[in-house]
């Protein structure tokens, strides 16, 4: 099977890797050679960076700082900055990332290793991590087993989704009901949904310890980051995918990577990003993080990757055309806005 964040984030979590030093743009030696490339990406890959950027450094001598954000806040924070660009590498979601490179704010370049990805690629972006939408329930919920278990009065303040428009895996729940039910059938349902909905959220990633502590029993995710959670932080929730008319589906949610336009370290971007794409690196995905390597020919055997292709054993993915999805997204969120009032 093949494998499956935000606009208004309210914080950005400045992680530095390799023990970088500083936050601003990438650092020079006394010769000029830029020693350091910033990555502006969506959350849910720490565990992978981690190991992957060390590895780098050690290899290149270039360090590597993340500003880590929403899907839909790493592009807000390009544009802000499109006057003085300040990111090298970009890693988001769909269709922000396709957003992105609609609105100039990414450049051409070719990865090498792009012909084995059968994803979401582009001129100026390709697919480095593969992932799914899915929600996650507390134990307390039960197993929900439809879209229809939700809209029970139980659930009354105890469910959130985040927001679509603003992060990519509370988009993805848009357009998976658009796919399932149509464009009105969603609105219809998630108009329902909204009378157990405790409110927006622009962060996925926040919604998971709310589910772990009780807070909330139900709330949407993806596959990586939630499975990551279960095993890192010992989450107390399960991953679950809804069916309709009896058939479970998600759609394929891919962490996806371009070169900064106007990338004050181009060529170090460069690098990181071949190397990122690497048979190598893409080999350490599951191990390190639960993700799915992009590349068809990686295939992993570890103790994670089983446990994420068992977990979606069954279920069926389906790929948008994000293309098609950008030309209608700002209509789709204005819809839904009104509908959920």
């Amino acid at each position: 099977m093949k494998a499956l964040k935000t606009l208004l984030a309210t914080t950005l979590v400045l992680t530095v890797a390799a023990a970088c030093g500083g936050t601003g743009a990438a650092s020079t030696t006394g010769d000029g050679a830029k020693k350091t490339v910033t990555v502006y990406t969506a959350d849910g890959l720490a565990d992978w960076y981690k190991t992957r950027f060390d590895a780098f450094t050690q290899k290149t001598g270039i360090k590597v700082q993340t500003v880590e954000a929403g899907s839909g806040e790493v592009v807000s924070r390009l544009q802000k900055e499109k006057s003085n660009p300040q990111a090298d590498v970009v890693v988001t979601l769909p269709p922000f990332i396709q957003k992105a490179d609609k609105d100039g704010l990414l450049q051409k370049y070719a990865v090498p290793g792009a012909d084995h990805v059968k994803g979401v690629k582009g001129d100026d972006y390709v697919t480095v991590v593969d992932n799914y939408l899915c929600f996650i329930a507390n134990a307390q919920a039960g197993t929900p087993k439809t879209f229809d278990d939700l809209l029970d009065p139980r659930f009354k303040g105890k469910l959130q989704y985040s927001t679509p428009g603003q992060a990519g895996d509370g988009t993805a729940v848009l357009l998976l009901l658009q796919h399932l039910l149509g464009k009105d059938g969603a609105l219809s349902y998630l108009k329902k949904l909204e009378a157990n909905n405790v409110g927006p959220s622009a962060s996925t990633g926040k919604l998971q310890p709310k589910v772990s502590k009780g807070e909330l029993l139900v709330a949407n995710g993806d596959v990586q980051m939630n499975a990551a959670s279960i095993a890192n932080d010992k989450s107390a929730f399960s991953i679950f995918f809804p069916a309709v008319q009896g058939k479970r589906t998600t759609l394929a949610l891919p962490y996806v990577m371009g070169l900064g336009a106007g990338a004050p370290n181009a060529d170090g971007g460069k690098q990181l990003m071949d190397y990122l794409l690497s048979t190598d690196a893409q080999q350490t995905i599951s191990k390190d993080a639960y993700g799915l390597p992009a590349r068809d020919d990686v295939q992993p055997a570890d103790a994670n990757f089983t446990a994420v292709q068992k977990a979606t054993d069954g279920v069926e993915v389906w790929q948008p055309d994000w293309a098609a999805v950008l030309t209608d997204l700002d209509a789709d969120v204005a819809a839904y806005t009104k509908a959920v009032g």
